[in-house]
């Protein structure tokens, strides 16, 4: 529990453009600043300093909405242009931007090029927070070099876009240290109040993000191709993409219902069973066979649900083929 008592906590913080101290506390130590804030009592706030290395479209809007936060924001990017908009520092290496900041986060294109840019010298004794996009594997082989080199290693995943950050309708989900985690709490709160903490397995972040992912872009691809076999049918997209919608509308209730499923075990057919979905689908694989669309995607969902009918399991209901490995 932390301590709600007032306190007045001296921290060593330069001023900056977003902070300006209440007074300087010694000659002899120029570098001390005390920042008050009257409520109903005084409170004290240290404006931690941050550092982001990768400035594409979320790294760019994490700089921008720590440096309206307050917390002085030290930048790299190998285009060094795209931070001339930023009320941060521009740091002409990596490694210097790394050494500004007792929090150093990576956005970047993927893991070999986080591996490629991060100096573990300069990292040491830091925390390294790692919100690139990558696999659990990667997550966990990362957070095992980091630990070789007294790194504190955190993986997140951001559920937003980049318009999104320092809202209410971010979400942020972090695996690996919780003492870093912890550690730098207040400072990562500027990027929006909603934030879990997954475990210390430094690779479940990156386990949920692929999972959803994988929903996400498995519907994304049969969308396209509802697009496609529309138009082969001479349906206009506007006409398909009305009613697409409607029917997306029941997904929470049918996550609802395999989520059920799997919990208790038990998969009644009644509402749906894998029999009926496996007509279905020869249903449209003739119809996109008969256009000449590319069938690859169903004729793999369609491979799937044979294996649970050669299973006996065709009467049961369709969250059984959550089960088969």
């Amino acid at each position: 529990m932390r301590c709600k008592q007032p306190l007045l906590l001296v921290v060593p913080q330069r001023p900056n453009a977003h902070t300006r101290p209440s007074r300087q506390l010694t000659d002899a130590h120029p570098d001390l600043f005390l920042t008050l804030t009257l409520a109903s009592r005084f409170s004290v706030t240290a404006m931690t300093s941050v550092t982001v290395l990768g400035l594409g479209p979320m790294g760019h809007a994490l700089a921008i909405t720590f440096a309206a936060a307050g917390h002085r924001t030290t930048v790299w990017n190998r285009t060094p242009s795209k931070a001339e908009d930023l009320d941060a520092t521009v740091a002409a290496t990596a490694a210097v931007a790394i050494e500004s900041s007792p929090l150093v986060i990576a956005c970047l294109r993927d893991y070999d090029v986080v591996a490629s840019v991060i100096d573990a010298s300069a990292l040491k004794g830091r925390t390294l927070l790692n919100i690139t996009g990558g696999s659990p594997a990667q997550a966990r082989a990362m957070a095992a070099w980091a630990s070789a080199h007294d790194i504190a290693y955190l993986d997140g995943v951001i559920m937003s876009t980049p318009d999104a950050i320092g809202s209410d309708r971010a979400a942020f989900f972090y695996s690996g240290s919780e003492t870093a985690l912890e550690r730098h709490r207040d400072t990562l709160a500027a990027l929006g109040p909603n934030s879990e903490f997954l475990g210390a397995d430094a690779g479940r972040a990156a386990a949920l993000d692929v999972a959803l992912q994988d929903m996400l872009w498995t519907s994304m691809t049969g969308v396209a191709h509802m697009f496609s076999l529309a138009a082969a049918e001479g349906i206009s997209p506007q006409f398909v993409s009305t009613h697409a919608k409607g029917l997306v509308g029941f997904f929470p209730d049918m996550i609802d219902m395999l989520d059920e499923q799997l919990r208790s075990g038990e998969f009644a057919g009644e509402a749906g069973s894998i029999d009926s979905a496996a007509v279905v689908m020869d249903n449209i694989l003739d119809t996109v066979r008969a256009n000449g669309l590319d069938d690859s995607v169903l004729t793999a969902a369609r491979a799937h649900v044979q294996r649970a009918v050669d299973a006996g399991y065709g009467s049961e209901g369709f969250g059984r083929l959550a089960t088969l490995r």
